[in-house]
């Protein structure tokens, strides 16, 4: 749902252009409603088979085991932070585990680099730590589970590199937009929907989600194609145009 500025300025609005997809009955109603998707990076793209075991590879994680990628954006989130290392030993039974710990935050996991062991060059564990990785694309792409934030912009670059992914909404944002987020994709079977109070009342609840997907194939494929579904390669592309032409 729009915040309030938002729903003033769209009345006035010759064009009002949307993320998420909208139903015809909107549609229907308002006229001057389109869906343009949200723009991002062109390298944000589905990535082969072949291409994600590189990209393990690049990344010095074993292309043979699955990998989950947790992340909590560039500042990174502590309450995510707190759950992984709460369940990191069990999950590295199962799964290559890549933390995003934010650049805020990173400092305060440090103790979590005694999982991380280095011959040499060569990465003799199945778990790495950054502060922030500048090519998240890449990361991403390398991943078989996103661990994420909700955030629109968040959702739409893993929307266009088909990931599966469980969503843990920043519930207390002004207007519950992350919540919203990830309860619509939950409805369309597009995510996981995990609270974020929930999952730091129990953070074993993160781990069962986690290996709920990562021993469901099927599933995972089929929730990342559900979330494709919301991509738009060509959003900037729409929007600009839709500015040309309004403003013509």
């Amino acid at each position: 749902m729009a915040g309030l500025a938002n729903r003033i300025l769209m009345k006035k609005a010759a064009k009002v252009a949307f993320g998420v997809p909208l139903s015809d009955e909107v549609l229907e109603r308002h006229p001057n409603y389109v869906w343009t998707g949200i723009p991002v990076g062109a390298e944000f793209k589905s990535v082969s088979p072949t291409k994600q075991l590189s990209l393990k590879k690049a990344f010095s994680f074993n292309p043979d085991k699955p990998l989950v990628v947790i992340t909590g954006g560039s500042q990174g989130s502590e309450n995510l932070n707190t759950a992984v290392r709460a369940i990191l030993p069990s999950l590295l039974k199962i799964t290559s585990v890549g933390l995003v710990a934010g650049r805020k935050h990173y400092e305060d996991m440090t103790d979590l680099k005694k999982y991380e062991n280095w011959d040499h060059a060569s990465l003799e564990s199945n778990f790495r730590m950054w502060e922030f990785n500048t090519t998240m694309n890449e990361l991403m792409g390398a991943a078989d589970v996103v661990v994420s934030r909700a955030g629109a912009t968040t959702i739409a670059e893993l929307a266009a590199l088909k990931k599966a992914v469980i969503l843990v909404p920043f519930e207390r944002l002004p207007g519950g937009h992350q919540t919203k987020n990830a309860e619509r994709l939950k409805e369309i079977n597009a995510a996981v929907y995990l609270g974020d109070m929930e999952m730091m009342k129990d953070p074993s609840k993160l781990l069962q989600e986690i290996q709920h997907l990562i021993k469901s194939p099927r599933l995972r494929a089929d929730m990342a194609d559900r979330l494709h579904e919301e991509a738009r390669s060509d959003a900037a592309k729409r929007l600009a145009m839709i500015i040309i032409e309004e403003t013509a």
